[in-house]
């Protein structure tokens, strides 16, 4: 089967978002800084939307272990996240433009690495690094509207996952309450609705309703 031009895909999305919403997906750029559970289906819900730039940054490999929540395959155990997940992308939306990048952030690189981008999302593991990420975006980068995630462990409720706006350009997504460390730890579904709402949010910003 023959892959459908950019005009036909593009003409697809429209039927969907009508034409006003594409153009403003199509023309935004789109940072997802880490690429587990939240990030990796995060990046499918946006380039399924048509969003016309993403940068996909990770310095991981695919572990057996990420199987049960993240958007990676069996073959693709060993290989880079970021290369992984670009393949992935790739098949499902071909004309996205995809920029990836091998690297752990830090505070030493992150305003070099992620100035090109309207959108930053924080999709990481870990605490310190989600701190690190926010509080340097919020300090340094002012400009840029940041999309996070808090709080998406365990067997909970899955309506305790909500949408916040914490400031004019920052968002929160999650319980806020949840640690892996004290409780079962990350299932699938949960994970995925932390990420639906992060993915959400993005759209409704580039939208350009920023009300929650």
């Amino acid at each position: 089967m023959s892959i459908p031009s950019k005009e036909e895909l593009y003409s697809a999305l429209v039927e969907r978002h009508g034409v006003e919403l594409q153009e403003k997906l199509s023309r935004a750029s789109v940072a997802v800084c880490g690429l587990g559970g939240l990030g990796s289906n995060i990046s499918i819900a946006l380039a399924r939307a048509g969003i016309g730039e993403l940068h996909l940054i990770d310095y991981d490999k695919v572990d057996i272990s990420n199987l049960n929540r993240q958007q990676f395959f069996i073959e693709q155990l060993g290989q880079p996240k970021t290369e992984a997940l670009f393949d992935t992308l790739k098949r499902i939306a071909p004309y996205c433009n995809i920029k990836i990048d091998n690297i752990k952030l830090s505070e030493d690189n992150m305003k070099d690495i992620l100035s090109n981008e309207d959108i930053i999302v924080e999709a990481f593991d870990k605490a310190d690094q989600k701190a690190m990420l926010v509080n340097f975006v919020l300090e340094h980068m002012p400009d840029k509207y940041l999309v996070a995630g808090s709080g998406m462990a365990g067997l909970a409720p899955s309506n305790m996952i909500t949408t916040k706006r914490i400031t004019k350009r920052f968002y929160l997504c999650g319980d806020g309450v949840s640690d892996i460390a004290n409780d079962i730890g990350l299932i699938s579904a949960r994970v995925l609705i932390c990420a639906a709402h992060q993915a959400h949010a993005v759209i409704r910003i580039i939208a350009g309703e920023y009300e929650i």
